[in-house]
């Protein structure tokens, strides 16, 4: 428990598979933590959707269940602040209530919408030329033509769902509609509005929305929300949030930033060409960079950062995690099945399924396993690409499937940091690595290994986006200063590459590389029906 007066932060982050609650002091100490599930709904026309009201009804649970639990005392909480995955789409009426489902990064059903707006002579990657320009002049990025950045959820909703947009006050990403409920202010910050490509964001003190990307997306200023810098106190807990969370009304609510940017601060690597890798459900590979940049053929771009008037390196890799989660569940031991579905039963099905993978030689006997099982991103913008494992014998055994899939989601990082390296015109010696994946030591090695780079493996890496919520919040409350961060965050462990794999795993990268090229064709005609 922390000692009386140990002021702290409630650092929210909201995930795709769940909440994860943290009080951690204005130093980054985290003094406790607890976790509530959510529910994904996945629909068979590229729709995925969460309940906005489930996310805030387990913020209220897992919030008053950490203060029951005499860790943390409410009376130290002066900061409240959010992180939560990014992309997605909650349409409100003028009292903040959704009208429907919030539309999630998953969501691909705005596809053509986005493809229609994209359109235009001179086609570049899908893009009319003179398009592609100016979102990239203006905003660094251009919508993704999968239809999941939010143009793509709120074109959807203007053409199949006309009666929620008419309806609709505001748009908001997941985080800005719990600041919301948190604050009760309609906002979004510089940051967390990057994804809807229709702000200019060539200086970093002064961004807002711009008319020629708001006409070029077809978007309406009127149902987009004010915007506030990154690291901005929106004000204090709104009388009814502060009831419903055991907190006092004088705690100040935060605007909070997007998972991917909290990340990088909660982190530790906050100095420019600092890398870190995430292996959560989803994948990223970021850094900050001291400059706006972009790298459309790949999916990368330097987007506003959490932290004010910097940049950072953005991209993201669609599955990851997931991809081992769906082994287990769908595979090899199925839901309720075995141990049991309790987060305590299913980390130890995880602790089973990397000892197996460990005595499994590296390469998995030449079983190479694809991880696109919802489309790609990055590298590559293809919502038709599917995963699948290639090279199956029949000596391939469970152990040597699942460590198949821990060095497919590790190929496919090489993948797009070859691409990152690229970008930033250096050669990165080493990554922090951070989110779910982390906790494993295997797939910390197998990652050093294929990457041939130091992987330092961050102390509590699930824990990271709070991390970083909070040192956000420490800054914006000028508590901490970001040169202070780095020597908050400790390295648990640090694993080197191992040579003897080095040749082998290149190997096997290629014909990674080469899957994708001679397959990538025959995806877009099998998936057609799905993507169009």
């Amino acid at each position: 428990m922390a000692l009386a007066g140990d002021k702290s932060i409630l650092a929210i982050d909201l995930g795709t598979s769940a909440v994860k609650l943290a009080v951690v002091t204005l130093r980054g100490r985290i003094l406790g933590g607890d976790v509530e599930p959510l529910e994904l709904r996945l629909l068979p026309d590229g729709g995925a959707e969460q309940e906005p009201e489930a996310w805030w009804r387990a913020v209220v649970r897992g919030t008053r269940r950490l203060l029951a639990s005499g860790r943390v005392a409410a009376s130290d909480i002066v900061g409240v602040n959010c992180s939560s995955q990014w992309s997605g789409t909650v349409a409100v009426d003028a009292r903040g209530t959704p009208l429907c489902p919030a539309l999630i990064w998953m969501d691909s059903r705005g596809a053509p919408h986005v493809r229609r707006v994209a359109h235009g002579l001179i086609p570049i990657e899908g893009y009319g030329v003179t398009r592609l320009l100016q979102w990239i002049r203006l905003s660094g990025g251009a919508p993704t033509l999968s239809g999941k950045d939010p143009v793509g959820h709120i074109l959807y909703l203007q053409s199949a769902r006309p009666d929620v947009y008419r309806d609709t006050y505001k748009f908001l990403e997941p985080k800005d509609w719990l600041n919301l409920k948190l604050s009760g202010r309609f906002a979004a910050s510089y940051d967390s509005i990057t994804l809807h490509w229709v702000t200019d964001n060539r200086a970093l003190s002064r961004i807002d929305y711009d008319e020629r990307l708001l006409k070029l997306s077809g978007l309406e200023r009127d149902k987009l929300p004010d915007l506030v810098p990154a690291a901005s106190v929106l004000g204090p807990l709104s009388a009814e949030a502060a009831r419903e969370l055991g907190l006092s009304e004088d705690v100040r609510v935060v605007s909070g930033s997007p998972d991917i940017l909290a990340a990088a601060v909660g982190s530790g690597a906050v100095g420019d060409h600092e890398p870190h890798l995430c292996v959560g459900t989803s994948s990223w590979l970021c850094c900050h960079v001291p400059y706006k940049k972009t790298d459309i053929f790949h999916q990368i771009a330097s987007v506003p950062s959490a932290l004010p008037g910097r940049y950072l390196l953005a991209n993201e890799q669609e599955s990851a995690g997931i991809c081992l989660a769906f082994l287990k569940d769908n595979i090899l031991y199925g839901h309720g099945r075995g141990p049991g579905d309790a987060e305590e039963d299913s980390g130890e099905v995880y602790r089973l399924m990397e000892s197996e993978a460990g005595r499994v030689p590296a390469g998995s006997e030449n079983l190479i396993f694809l991880p696109w099982l919802n489309g790609e991103r990055s590298p590559v913008d293809d919502k038709s690409l599917r995963g699948g494992f290639f090279n199956q014998s029949l000596k391939t055994t469970r152990a040597h499937m699942v460590r198949a899939v821990m060095e497919g989601v590790a190929f496919n990082s090489r993948w797009l940091f070859t691409y990152v390296e690229q970008f930033v015109g250096r050669k990165l010696e080493s990554l922090r690595i951070i989110g779910g994946g982390a906790r494993s030591a295997l797939w910390c090695q197998i990652h050093a290994d294929v990457l041939g780079r130091s992987i330092q493996q961050v102390d509590e890496p699930v824990l990271a986006n709070a991390r970083g919520a909070a040192f956000q919040a420490a800054v914006a409350l000028g508590e901490l200063t970001v040169e202070e961060i780095p020597s908050l965050v400790p390295v648990a462990r640090t694993f080197h590459p191992d040579p003897a794999n080095r040749a082998l795993y290149d190997e096997l990268f290629r014909e990674f590389v080469n899957l994708y090229k001679s397959n990538k064709a025959i995806f877009a005609r099998l998936n057609r029906a799905r993507s169009a």
